[in-house]
């Protein structure tokens, strides 16, 4: 557990595994922090040096209230924390909120970026996504835990898993209702919700020349796959899995895929396959 400081603010990151590894930084979902990834972390650091961070508004880093940003500032912030740790070249992999920030980091400091995974990612925030994020905040000023969880929940899983899970559904309703009342953590999440408002990188995609493996949900009602179709026709080094019957948070819907995909994509040698 460490803190990087930055123009009086800190931010809370993690980097576990042997140094002599490749570099892997994980970029978090708007409502995920540090924690979030502790299931995956025995076999990432069998493989890497794992980074993790939480952006501004995110579990231990610095809260931001008053303050109006857009993703530049968490994407400018990573490349300080890059710089603060040494860090020349990395591989990144990051789920929504943090697959566009991957993304709109590597449109700007390409040079830093090894290769690129986007789960459920963006290339804009579309009309659609916005309204949602809307209804998140609309129903956080209500300080009613529960209208929350209704609201922003149900839709983040597959039909089929939130079925199939519903005793541990109900038990996670139990946890997440009084955060979910808590007006620092709201207020934080409506901050979150506004810096992606603007996030828009289509007319940068044409000067990405890296490898990025693009990943959809079938049944992603937030970001839906054709959002992910767009990126795959519009970056010229990319490649799509759409991945069947899981929802927006496939990584905990199907984890051993999630780290197959991640442990392919960023361990083989492009000429290791090569007839």
């Amino acid at each position: 557990m460490s803190i990087f400081k930055i123009n009086g603010k800190e931010i809370f990151y993690e980097l576990d595994g042997d140094a002599s590894k490749p570099k892997l930084a994980i970029l978090n979902g708007i409502m995920m922090s540090t924690r979030s990834w502790v299931p995956f972390m025995n076999t990432l650091k069998e493989n890497f040096q794992v980074l993790r961070m939480d952006f501004f508004d995110q579990g231990q880093s610095t809260k931001l209230p008053g303050e109006t940003y857009t993703h530049d500032l968490q994407i400018d912030t990573l490349k300080a924390l890059f710089d603060y740790l040494k860090i020349d070249k990395i591989n990144i992999v990051g789920i929504s909120y943090g697959g566009n920030a991957a993304l709109a980091f590597a449109c700007k400091y390409q040079n830093y970026v090894n290769r690129l995974m986007l789960f459920n990612s963006t290339a804009y925030t579309t009309a659609w996504l916005k309204d949602i994020g809307d209804g998140w905040n609309l129903a956080g000023r209500t300080r009613n835990g529960s209208l929350y969880y209704k609201i922003a929940i149900p839709v983040i899983y597959s039909e089929t898993y939130y079925q199939e899970k519903i005793e541990w559904m109900r038990a996670r309703e139990k946890v997440l209702t009084p955060i979910f009342s808590n007006p620092t953590f709201l207020d934080a999440m409506e901050r979150l919700t506004v810096s992606a408002e603007a996030y828009d990188v289509r007319a940068l995609l044409k000067d990405l020349t890296l490898p990025v493996m693009i990943i959809s949900a079938e049944q992603d009602t937030l970001t839906p796959v054709m959002d992910q179709k767009y990126l795959s026709e519009n970056i010229k080094n990319a490649h799509w899995i759409k991945l069947p019957g899981v929802g927006h948070a496939s990584m905990y819907e199907n984890p051993l895929i999630f780290t197959s995909l991640i442990t392919g994509f960023f361990l083989v040698k492009d000429t290791d396959y090569i007839i």
